[in-house]
């Protein structure tokens, strides 16, 4: 995996305060199922600015590999992640785990089994266990408090990811001196960039050039704030570039792909040729959607736009070909370093921002393949 080529593509994780190593990978041989995928977690109060990366391919000169994480050596690391059977978070996990294990710490991987109270338990043995530092991708973002408290009462450092907790939570780690900290990147960016890859299409998603872009939009659980800012972005990019839009459908997918194929194969029964664009808020229902497009005879770039979330490699794949019109590349690579450096600077006593952002990438047809490029 390479941490450099990212980093310079993305120009974007913020590490005002932390000076810890970055590196490479391989992927661990750490068994987990993967029918599903769940998102990423938002960030800022404003949505973060489209600005275009810098080319792929300048970054690729830039590649500097190195062994691990520097400054997590010897340190016994707990993870608690909300479901192994996610797609995205399968790929997150792996490459934490690899990238910490690689600088020399002991790393124990717990699967909360989208279970909060499972979750909970977990964490009180990891601080039972005397772990150095905890690294948590919460089952409900509302815990963060019982969690973190429960973390600073044992004077145990908490690197939340993936979903965030609260700004007034936030807000109180600094408030308090608590050892808290969010990684993320911000789902109002990822849902900016799928309007922004509709707006940019000929026809802007107005395929039947009535002036108003119809859509469906597959969620992935409505109480997810990543889905609720996912939502909301794709559709404000779309009426900021002067579109009207038309909500045909929306329904929960609960990120997983044979939920995306059975929403949106209902919806084309419903209302057939007048859906312009299917908006999924992660890959996987993307990928559903797409099984249940081609079922009913539509063609993804011809008379329908399809768009996911996470850029993974099937979906790269897809795009390449013209099956699926573009994605958001959620940077599990970028995020898990962040993570893990952040968890290094932790235990080296520093202090933290309450947020360290990765940012997305948007992904189409031009980039897609240089995006599979460095992933696989």
């Amino acid at each position: 995996m390479k941490r450099k080529i990212l980093s310079v593509i993305l120009a974007t994780t913020m590490f005002a305060t932390m000076l810890v190593g970055c590196g490479s990978s391989n992927a661990t041989t750490e068994e987990a199922a993967a029918p599903k995928t769940e998102e990423t977690a938002p960030a800022a109060e404003e949505a973060a600015p489209a600005e275009e990366a810098a080319p792929v391919e300048e970054a690729a000169e830039e590649v500097a590999e190195v062994a691990g994480c520097e400054g997590v050596d010897g340190l016994n690391i707990g993870i608690c992640i909300y479901k192994f059977d996610d797609n995205f978070m399968t790929l997150y996990r792996e490459e934490l785990k690899s990238y910490l294990e690689a600088g020399g710490a002991t790393v124990t991987v717990m699967d909360g089994k989208n279970d909060q109270a499972e979750q909970t338990n977990q964490i009180q043995n990891f601080i039972t266990e005397g772990v150095d530092i905890l690294i948590v991708n919460l089952v409900q973002s509302s815990a963060a408090q019982q969690i973190t408290d429960q973390c600073a009462k044992a004077e145990i450092p908490v690197v939340f990811i993936n979903r965030e907790p609260a700004d007034e939570e936030k807000d109180r780690w600094a408030s308090e001196g608590i050892m808290a900290t969010y990684v993320g990147a911000d789902a109002r960016q990822s849902g900016t960039y799928q309007g922004e890859i509709v707006n940019a299409l000929p026809d802007k998603g107005d395929i039947n050039g009535d002036g108003t872009v119809a859509y469906v939009m597959v969620v992935g659980d409505p109480e997810n704030v990543d889905a609720q800012y996912r939502t909301e972005f794709s559709v404000k990019a779309v009426e900021d570039s002067g579109m009207k839009v038309q909500k045909l459908d929306e329904q929960r997918g609960d990120w997983d792909q044979a939920k995306g194929q059975e929403i949106v194969a209902n919806a084309l029964t419903a209302y057939g040729d007048e859906i312009e664009v299917v908006f999924c808020n992660n890959d996987a229902m993307a990928l559903g959607a797409k099984q249940a497009i081609e079922a009913a005879g539509r063609t993804v770039g011809t008379d329908i736009y399809l768009l996911g979330v996470d850029a993974l490699t099937e979906v790269l794949e897809n795009v390449i070909s013209g099956a699926i019109t573009g994605t958001v590349f959620n940077d599990h690579i970028g995020q898990s370093h962040a993570a893990a450096e952040a968890a290094a600077a932790f235990a080296a006593g520093e202090t933290l921002d309450t947020l360290i952002g990765v940012d997305y990438i948007k992904v189409t047809k031009d980039n897609a393949q240089e995006i599979l490029d460095i992933i696989k």
